[in-house]
């Protein structure tokens, strides 16, 4: 099945600021993820081309990192063929948009997984992803709710926390 999956928002803050953020992406300081709620981002060699990780059961390794723009990841697991993104870009001297994007074809039991599962926590991961960065750079908090089959998901795999 192909997939196409793509979050954006758009902040009133300069890239820089962003920038500052992106760089702690897989640190122990990571300003990016919602670790508070998701696993967070492991990276074998940190951001840099070819390091392997992941998060929680999603496995992935680095094929580009443009610092203060871009870090794309490739699958690393069967059934799951594509990448996925984090972008930032400059929409005016204090206005940003972070992106997260994936581009896929599932086969097999992929797609089942995909479908009733990971898409749904997916979504919600980045989008607390996003809460947090907005949080990080903005004096108004958001926070998204999650919807009921993503809090019956959570708590039918008790994902680990660190």
């Amino acid at each position: 099945m192909k997939i196409i999956n793509i979050h954006k928002r758009v902040i009133q803050q300069p890239k820089p600021e962003f920038a500052k953020l992106f760089n702690t992406l897989a640190t122990e300081n990571d300003m990016i993820v919602a670790t508070d709620k998701w696993s967070p981002i492991k990276l074998d060699k940190g951001l840099q081309v070819g390091s392997k990780g992941g998060h929680g059961p999603i496995k992935y390794f680095v094929t580009e990192f443009k610092p203060e723009k871009s870090i794309t990841f490739q699958f690393d697991m069967p059934g799951f063929n594509g990448f996925h993104r984090f972008e930032l870009t400059e929409l005016a001297t204090n206005k940003t948009e972070i992106s997260h994007i994936i581009d896929m074809i599932t086969t097999g039991s992929a797609t089942l997984k995909w479908t009733l599962a990971i898409r749904w926590l997916h979504d919600t991961y980045i989008e607390d992803a996003f809460d947090k960065v907005e949080n990080h750079l903005t004096k108004d908090k958001k926070s998204s709710n999650w919807n009921l089959w993503v809090r019956i998901l959570r708590r039918l795999i008790k994902p680990k926390r660190k």
